[in-house]
């Protein structure tokens, strides 16, 4: 899912932020025992993903797809003094995971899991949000940002991740791969937006960082 050489992706590594140990126990524990564990946020998105949250100091954060709760801890960093972060997945297996790390942390009382279908759970958590990480089931890409977008402040921030599918959005989508295809329309749709202001930045799986205007 990397687009650079694995020398200059362990050079960017080197030369950013170290890792939280919390951080490292999760991930090392995500390949140990988590089926896929490439789904993890790797270690340079997710100093990344913590640095637009210290920039933002959002208020109230909403995460849609929580794996096992790397990236929500990330995010978690930059929270405002009383702020508040909603994660949603539906994979219940993973719910005593992501809350062992997420109890470990010092914003544990900060963070509310949902559990169950996002386009369901959405419309029922208080916004606005300034600040939503979209990182589920691609072919509802755009229905997620659908749902969450008139619940955003002005200014804030849409992180949509995977954008470059391992490099098969270049590619005609074959019938079937439905996923694909639904990226595809969701990155023409997205940068069409007059609502938002968007880049596509080819870090790992592809991020799109879109501004609401």
């Amino acid at each position: 899912m990397d687009f650079i050489s694995e020398r200059l992706l362990d050079y960017a590594n080197t030369h950013s932020e170290p890792i939280p140990p919390l951080l490292e126990a999760l991930a090392r524990e995500t390949h140990q025992k988590v089926l896929q564990p490439r789904m993890l946020s790797g270690p340079l998105q997710g100093r990344f993903l913590s640095l637009l949250s210290k920039l933002t100091q959002p208020k109230r954060i909403l995460e849609i797809g929580t794996f096992t709760g790397y990236a929500t801890l990330c995010l978690a960093e930059g929270l405002a003094e009383k702020g508040e972060l909603h994660t949603i997945d539906c994979n219940e297996e993973l719910v005593h995971f992501q809350k062992k790390y997420f109890d470990k942390s010092s914003y544990s009382h900060q963070i509310h899991q949902h559990l169950g279908e996002a386009l369901t759970i959405i419309p029922q958590i208080k916004g606005p949000f300034d600040l939503v990480f979209l990182d589920a089931d691609k072919k509802n890409y755009a229905n997620y940002f659908d749902c969450i977008l008139p619940k955003m402040t002005a200014g804030g921030l849409i992180i949509s991740d995977n954008v470059l599918w391992s490099g098969k959005v270049l590619q005609g989508a074959d019938d079937n791969d439905i996923e694909t295809k639904k990226l595809q329309e969701f990155n023409t749709k997205i940068v069409a937006d007059k609502r938002v202001t968007s880049v596509l930045l080819p870090l790992r799986d592809g991020l799109t960082l879109s501004r609401v205007n």
